[in-house]
């Protein structure tokens, strides 16, 4: 298991913060965003998709669960809010398979709610409002 911390100091250094992330993504395509509401889980997925090249404007999902956006080199990218589902079925319903197993990036807001259907190789970012203001980011990898 390999474990990569990143602090993001504020606003202002969630691009760097999401520059770093990306260069610690290896080959990982499925990443579980972790966090209490208003840690930063959104704001952080919209600087890693603008560091990625996304031109579209990057919002959460949560009405519509996943949006859809295109990096810069073409790659697919699915930002997923799961925060809303009432049942695990409406997941099974969207065809989440699709998703997940499309090689396509993921990123998954809100996961605890959708664990058991998570691949073993997806990727575990722990995100934490500190006192001081600052978040530190936690990447757990198997």
């Amino acid at each position: 298991m390999n474990r990569h911390t990143i602090t993001i100091n504020g606003l202002d250094d969630y691009p760097r913060a999401a520059r770093e992330f990306i260069q610690h993504m290896q080959q990982g395509r499925i990443f579980a965003f972790y966090g209490k509401m208003g840690a930063g889980k959104t704001t952080f997925v919209k600087s890693i998709c603008e560091e990625l090249g996304v031109e579209d404007a990057v919002n959460s999902p949560t009405f519509a669960i996943v949006n859809e956006y295109e990096s810069r080199e073409g790659d697919t990218i699915y930002h997923f809010d799961f925060y809303r589902i009432k049942s695990i079925e409406e997941v099974y319903n969207m065809g989440y398979e699709e998703y997940l197993y499309s090689n396509a990036y993921c990123f998954l807001e809100w996961p605890e709610l959708v664990e058991e259907l998570l691949p073993e190789e997806c990727v575990r970012v722990d995100i934490e409002e500190n006192e001081d203001g600052t978040r530190t980011v936690a990447i757990t990898t198997n």
